[in-house]
């Protein structure tokens, strides 16, 4: 059990993926993997950041893996059981945290409860049951114009795992914030892993810094190249930085630690060169 933690079962695969629009490759023959991960005393799990620049697929995996849309060649497989994915098993959460403008917080969480297929009284049981984990039950009558953008941004989250008890996607979670407002997303984020060791988010974001600051794994989505140096059509995940591994998971303050300076140097250097 390296620096505390143990892998064990595969829960998110992606084989052999690949996607063209038209004759123009966007993903080709990438492949990815995310292992449950288990600590002592703790329900941990797991956050990953996609890493990569404009337009280099990144949108594309984003709807793959949420069951969005079909790659062209191979599969994407999720749970213990690994069974294909599909439209509705994995949250997504988009930029600007979208929600009913004319339904209350409870009544935007049961409107995705009952779209995934529970009762009335189901779905507001479960609403209300995460609201208070989240800790935004006192907003549950309120409408979206009377939230925070914190709140929103909670609210959002929770109506995703309405339909979806264990994989969320989040598209860009820390885009326009300040650094006061990015540290409050990270440990939200955090907190959010930490109920279920299968909780999986996916991240995906610009911001190099902050998806080390609170990811335990980073995916950089590249482009090979070929001899000259011109960029073949087609990316796949050219690099797994593991935060875990290298001891720069989990832990308070390890932005400022020489290690996490130097891991993010390294993936620096890297993401020029996707």
């Amino acid at each position: 059990m390296p620096n505390g933690y143990e892998v064990k079962e595969t829960i998110l695969s992606a084989r052999n993926i690949s996607v063209s629009y038209g004759d123009k490759a966007i993903l080709k023959d990438l492949n990815l993997q995310v292992k449950n991960i288990t600590r002592p005393g703790v329900e941990q799990g797991q956050v990953i950041g996609l890493l990569g620049p404009s337009g280099v697929g990144k949108t594309t995996l984003f709807r793959c893996l949420a069951g969005l849309m079909k790659p062209d060649t191979g599969e994407i497989l999720v749970t213990e059981k690994m069974v294909p994915v599909e439209r509705g098993m994995v949250g997504v959460v988009a930029q600007h945290y979208p929600l009913f403008s004319h339904r209350t917080v409870v009544g935007n969480l049961a409107v995705a409860g009952r779209q995934a297929g529970l009762s009335g009284d189901e779905a507001t049981r479960k609403a209300i049951d995460l609201l208070k984990r989240f800790g935004i039950e006192e907003q549950s009558s309120h409408y979206p114009v009377q939230l925070s953008g914190g709140q929103r941004q909670r609210v959002a989250i929770a109506q995703q795992f309405m339909c979806s008890d264990h994989f969320l996607l989040m598209d860009e979670p820390f885009s326009g914030l300040d650094l006061i407002a990015i540290q409050r997303v990270s440990d939200f984020i955090c907190e959010i892993a930490q109920t279920d060791e299968l909780k999986t988010i996916i991240i995906v974001t610009h911001d190099i810094d902050a998806a080390l600051a609170v990811c335990d794994t980073v995916w950089l989505l590249g482009r090979d190249h070929d001899a000259s140096g011109k960029p073949i059509p087609g990316a796949r995940i050219q690099q797994i930085c593991d935060l875990a591994e290298r001891g720069l998971a989990w832990r308070k303050g390890h932005q400022n630690t020489p290690e996490f300076l130097v891991t993010l140097g390294e993936v620096r250097e890297a993401f020029t060169k996707l």
